[in-house]
């Protein structure tokens, strides 16, 4: 009885505090080896403008992975829509238009995505496998392989700006981070989407419709992914063709990181905000310690395997 009750209550406190447990360790770590890093004046606005789109296409990829599954087209669309918003204004139409446009069309990559996974049957992993590729095509084909540029200065200067120390870009990341944490607490559909992850035949038997709760998971996504494109177009000035590229990872990793499970069903987008910070932490890190920025992806990469690992050990447990 004894072992049991330590089992579980490591589940328990790993659920609840894991992810912040990581943040602070990292901190901790960061400020032992190199404190300059840490304290300082533009440390903390590095960080969160680093994590900005990593949070964006992690609370997009949080709703895929809810329901069981994945988006592993999250960075093409972001590249996509990018490169549509830079053209459009390039073309002369007014910020707010191509903006908004380039949401709308995030939206619908997402739309594509759920509507096929619906009509094949097939598995997330593989009709997103297929349209990371498709949107990144597009993309080289429509930049013709070339940085576009020469947009209004008043984006760029817009995404860069900072409110009371606080980058624009990290503000816009929470902000859709607390929509669709309102989304998933205190809405109907938000809920429903907890049950498919949990069990889908059980949510058809309950009345739930699956397919559209699908369809709706990926609309999340893809238009979460647009926002995140339109921020790095205004962080990097450009709309590159190889823009975004590998970002699913970092995306995937916030994710799992952040205590959503790989199995469905159980997440909070709160522990995805905190896991877009590690990943914006870690690359800082990395940055100031002068780490080669190949080591990053094998960091990466050990971290969802460790993650999944635990997530797996404690579901086992309960």
């Amino acid at each position: 009885m004894e072992t049991q009750k330590k089992k579980m209550s490591f589940n328990k406190i790993w659920s609840k505090y894991g992810t912040i447990g990581i943040f602070v360790l990292l901190i901790v770590v960061l400020a032992a080896i190199k404190p300059e890093a840490i304290f300082s004046k533009s440390s903390v606005p590095q960080i969160l403008a680093q994590s900005s789109v990593n949070i964006l296409l992690a609370v997009g990829e949080f709703f895929a992975i809810l329901i069981a599954g994945i988006d592993l087209s999250v960075g093409s669309t972001a590249a996509l829509v990018g490169f549509i918003v830079a053209k459009l204004m390039v073309l002369g139409q007014p910020v707010i238009a191509a903006v908004l446009v380039g949401v709308i069309v995030g939206a619908l990559l997402g739309a594509i995505n759920g509507l096929l996974i619906n009509k094949t049957g097939l598995h997330p992993f593989i009709i997103t496998l297929g349209t990371q590729s498709i949107f990144r095509g597009l993309t080289l084909i429509g930049t013709g392989a070339r940085s576009v540029f020469g947009f209004p200065a008043e984006f760029t200067t817009f995404i860069s700006k900072r409110i009371l120390g606080i980058p624009i870009t990290a503000l816009i990341a929470f902000a859709v981070a607390i929509v669709f944490i309102f989304f998933t607490t205190r809405t109907k559909v938000g809920r429903n989407i907890y049950a498919v992850g949990g069990n889908k035949e059980a949510a058809w038997y309950s009345g739930i419709n699956v397919k559209l709760h699908t369809l709706i998971v990926f609309i999340i996504s893809g238009m979460c992914s647009g926002i995140a494109g339109i921020v790095l177009l205004g962080r990097v000035g450009a709309a590159e063709p190889a823009a975004a590229t590998g970002f699913e990872t970092y995306a995937i990793a916030a994710a799992i990181i952040g205590g959503t499970s790989f199995f469905g069903g159980k997440g909070k987008i709160f522990g995805v905000v905190i896991g877009g910070l590690i990943i914006g932490l870690i690359n800082y890190a990395m940055t100031v310690l002068t780490v080669p920025s190949s080591y990053q992806q094998i960091v990466m990469g050990s971290l969802i395997i460790i993650s999944v690992t635990i997530d797996r050990f404690v579901a086992s447990k309960n």
